[in-house]
């Protein structure tokens, strides 16, 4: 089993970011505390669900792509020169 860090400052979903994951623990500053884990969590890839007490995978963001498109109003030319 390893150790997780938990980030109380840092939400995440309905929880609290996994900032560390260690082999031991060490002391750290409240409002930081550590919880036992399995080996496959990765820290910032996974919450901790403090009301379950459990790992979730952190959802893939999601990114709208709005098209370019040109502006109407803006003059066009004809035989311009690349300098």
């Amino acid at each position: 089993m390893k150790n997780a860090l938990i980030s109380p400052n840092e939400p995440r979903e309905t929880g609290y970011r996994v900032a560390e994951i260690s082999d031991t623990t060490f002391e750290v500053a409240s409002p930081l505390f550590w919880i036992e884990c399995t080996d496959d969590i990765v820290a910032n890839e996974y919450w901790y669900d403090p009301i379950n007490e459990s790992f979730e995978v952190m959802p893939e963001p999601q990114i709208e792509v709005t098209p370019i498109t040109a502006d109407p109003n803006q003059p066009n030319t004809t035989g311009s020169q690349n300098l």
